[in-house]
């Protein structure tokens, strides 16, 4: 069973790289092969930073060769994906919105759909946009094909959107209860998806 984690945060090594960190650990603990994608340092490496829709169908010469091409066969490949981002402007990071952006291709192969998603933000004040910036993940996730799920309310039920915390607090022991319902999630949506593609 293969998870991937996407950070989709500049700051490589802050609040929203421990919460997806966090979620990765316990699925790993767990017997499942993980795996940090950093979606900003990906969508750098691209020959541009963001589309500019420069043919239809979709080339993929702007990244041909990149981490961001080695990042997307690594989520097609994968049996669940973790997306987390920052709260910027009560939305997602701008570099998680290229890496969206440039999937026309991954879109038209339909090479993701299906695959399970979760999402988790984190903002600098308690109620900063956590959730308005969630939906814009899940928004991306629905037009790849994905199939969304969140965490639940206790250990392990249906409940929320996702995580949401708020910086600094990422080490609370609420956030962390909220990490281990998302990662259990993680487990049963990637063995249910594996158990449909009989893998």
């Amino acid at each position: 069973m293969k998870i991937i984690g996407l950070n989709a945060s500049p700051n490589k090594t802050g609040a929203t790289f421990a919460l997806v960190n966090s979620i990765l650990e316990m699925c790993a603990e767990r017997g499942a092969d993980v795996e940090m994608i950093n979606a900003a340092q990906a969508v750098a490496d691209a020959k541009t930073p963001f589309c500019v829709c420069c043919s239809t169908p979709c080339s993929q010469v702007c990244y041909k060769g990149s981490l961001l091409e080695e990042a997307y066969e690594k989520i097609a490949n994968a049996h669940a994906l973790i997306v987390g981002s920052p709260v910027y402007f009560g939305s997602m990071t701008a570099q998680l919105k290229a890496f969206f952006d440039k999937t026309r291709h991954i879109r038209a192969s339909k090479k993701w759909i299906g695959i399970p998603a979760g999402a988790l933000t984190s903002g600098a004040s308690r109620y900063g946009g956590q959730e308005a910036a969630m939906q814009a993940i899940h928004n991306c996730l629905l037009v790849e094909g994905m199939s969304i799920f969140g965490p639940g309310s206790q250990a392990f039920d249906a409940g929320h959107l996702g995580v949401g915390a708020q910086r600094g607090a990422d080490n609370d022991d609420y956030t962390k209860t909220r990490c281990e319902s998302m990662a259990m999630r993680a487990l049963a949506e990637a063995e249910k998806y594996m158990l449909t593609k009989g893998i």
